[in-house]
This record gives C-alpha cells, sequence and structure tokens, in this order.
C-alpha cells in the first residue's frame, strides 16, 4: 500500500511509518519544520515538508494523488488554542479536501477520548483541544470518505507490549505510543474496518486480535 502520514515526525507518526515501512508498504512523510526532516528519514519514509497552517489542501492533494490512504497524525501539542484551532482542527478540513481531490479513498484520524485529563483539573486551553478534536472528528464522520477514527487513551513514550483494548467504548487508561501505531497499521489493512469511532487503551488482546474482533462485530463484508 501506498500511505501518506500528515504529521510524520510526531510520536505516533513516526512509529507509525516506521512499522509500515517494515510492513513493506511505501510512505510519504509529511512534516512541517524543516528541523524534523531527519526523523522522517530515520522511519523510513519519504519526507515532504507541507506546513498545515500555511500550504493550502491543494498542495498535499498534488503530493497525495496515487495513494490509497492517509493518516493524519498532527496536532499543536501544547502550542496555543489558535494553533490547535489551525491544525487540530482547520488541518483536518484541509487534509479531507485533498483526499478527495487526489482520489485517497480512506483516512484514519487520530483523535483524542472525551475523558482525556481525567484526574487533574482540566485548563481551558485542555477544554478548547477536546472541542476542537470532536469538531474535527464530526467533520471526518460526514465526508465521503472511507474514514476510521482511532480515539486512544493516555499516551505513553513507554515501549509497547502489542496488547491493547478496544471498541466503539472501553474505559479510559493508558496506552503506548507504539502500539497506537501497530492498532493503526492493522486497520490500514483491513478494508472491513471503515467509517467506525473506535477507542483504544492497553489490554489483554494482541492488536491483531482485537482488530478482528472489531471487524466481526462492526465490519463490513467484502464486496
Amino acid at each position: 500500500m501506498r500511505i501518506g502520514i500528515v504529521g510524520a515526525a510526531g510520536g505516533v507518526g513516526r512509529r507509525l511509518a516506521r512499522k509500515l515501512t517494515d510492513h513493506g508498504d511505501e510512505v510519504t512523510g509529511f512534516f512541517r519544520r524543516i528541523e524534523q526532516e531527519e526523523v522522517v528519514v530515520a522511519s523510513g519514509a519519504k519526507p515532504v515538508r507541507y506546513d498545515l497552517v500555511a500550504d493550502g489542501p491543494e498542495v498535499l492533494a498534488s503530493a497525495l494523488r496515487g495513494h490509497d490512504a492517509v493518516v493524519f497524525a498532527a496536532g499543536a501539542h501544547g502550542t496555543g488554542a489558535d494553533q490547535t484551532s489551525l491544525i487540530d482542527g482547520k488541518g483536518v478540513e484541509s487534509a479531507i479536501v485533498a483526499a478527495d481531490s487526489a482520489m485517497v479513498p480512506r483516512m484514519i484520524l487520530i483523535s483524542a477520548m472525551p475523558e482525556s485529563g481525567r484526574g487533574r483539573e482540566i485548563s481551558e486551553s485542555f477544554e478548547h483541544y477536546l472541542t476542537v478534536k470532536k469538531e474535527a472528528d464530526q467533520t471526518l464522520a460526514s465526508s465521503g470518505l472511507d474514514w476510521v477514527i482511532v480515539r486512544p487513551g493516555r499516551l505513553t513514550d513507554d515501549d509497547g507490549n502489542g496488547r491493547v483494548r478496544s471498541g466503539l467504548a472501553v474505559p479510559y487508561g493508558q496506552i503506548q505510543r507504539d502500539d497506537v501505531a501497530a492498532f493503526i497499521l492493522e486497520i490500514l489493512h483491513e478494508p472491513r474496518l471503515t467509517r467506525h469511532i473506535v477507542e483504544v487503551v492497553d489490554g489483554p488482546s494482541t492488536v491483531h486480535e482485537a482488530v478482528d474482533t472489531l471487524v466481526g462485530l462492526y465490519g463490513t463484508p467484502h464486496l
């Protein structure tokens, strides 16, 4: 498969790029800042500099033509409410327009569980982040693309253990970024799982078992 990753230098994006290239897929890694190129190259992806804020969707569409899917893994990462709106919000809208224009049929969006931040005082900026994430989910869900929205629990940089719990709704918990990447790899290669919002945290099942269960419960049959 040919897969584009928007936000390929990020914590999940670079891990996903490496797993996909190890799997034999061809990956295009989109990054914003010049200093991120080295990270994308190290992941095995083809680096393409693209600014979600400054560049229009037509620029992304041109680079996405011929791809089978695009993963949106970009985020403002606490750089302010304005950047959150532009990247986590408007950026998703641009990626949807670009995918549609480039005839890329499938999009995977990394979102956030509504319970994110549970157990601590929530700042106004974090409330804004959750609102923008939910609005982006709604925008993708109402599009004509073949989509899956993945809502992970609290992300950690610990080594992945390859075991998760997933469903349309699961108890809030943590999950390693490495296991989120492995989960998305499985979803990208499982076309029967489509147009669903799924949550994922640490759990007892292997990633393959978890996705296989989702397909059994909610997947569409092959045409």
